[in-house]
């Protein structure tokens, strides 16, 4: 059932996710548009690469912060959550506000509907509401960028971890939560797309987090 509540709790998930902490950090304490460099995205990932680690670390927790607490907004709203119906119910609630913030993310009401891919806002709506898959996502990310030094391959493989963990690890009865993993797997595909042609020509920057690339 729509409710003021309910409506309210959706606008200002999506105002969370349409911070722009990379623009805003970026010309707040380097003066510079990270949007205009690098891959021209609004995200952790170019702020890595235009602006260094430090600033990328800043952009990807506050990012993370924005999807984890637009989709806890789901606690305000004043649903049940016993029995399994309720929280079924619950679980789509969540699932609709964290959509809601990742959209703000990719489509910035403040900064000119110009954002990221979304992927530190996507964790941060996985770790609201399956802990366990996100951990699981987050174990898959390390390894993969360790490896590779692909931030866009490890979020890729990251996504892909999402829907088999819920499926085949942790069993998840809710229909939704399955389904919105299938959705991360075609969002992330796409959001990706221009990184994959990269991979592929063998093309695409790679991230140093623990020493630098040596000349």
């Amino acid at each position: 059932m729509i409710s003021i509540y309910s409506i309210s709790a959706l606008l200002l998930a999506y105002l969370f996710g349409s911070i722009p902490t990379a623009v805003w950090l970026g010309q707040a304490f380097y003066g510079v548009d990270v949007r205009e460099y690098g891959s021209g995205n609004a995200g952790a990932t170019n702020t890595f690469r235009v602006l260094g680690k430090k600033a990328g670390i800043a952009v990807m927790i506050v990012d993370i912060g924005k999807g984890y607490t637009a989709t806890k907004l789901a606690y305000f709203i004043g649903l049940s959550v016993t029995g399994p119906q309720n929280s079924a119910q619950f679980v789509n609630y969540e699932l609709a506000l964290g959509v809601t913030a990742v959209m703000g993310h990719l489509f910035p009401v403040f900064a000119g509907f110009r954002g990221g891919k979304g992927v530190a806002t996507l964790f941060g709506m996985i770790l609201a509401v399956n802990f366990p898959a996100a951990m699981l996502c987050v174990l898959v990310f390390v390894t993969v960028l360790l490896i590779t030094k692909y931030v866009s391959l490890s979020s890729i493989c990251a996504g892909f971890t999402f829907p088999l963990s819920i499926v085949f690890l942790l069993h998840s009865s809710i229909k939704s939560e399955v389904l919105y993993g299938m959705c991360v797997c075609v969002l992330i595909l796409v959001t990706h797309q221009k990184n994959l042609e990269r991979l592929l020509k063998g093309k695409e920057s790679k991230v140093y987090l623990f020493k630098k690339k040596s000349n």
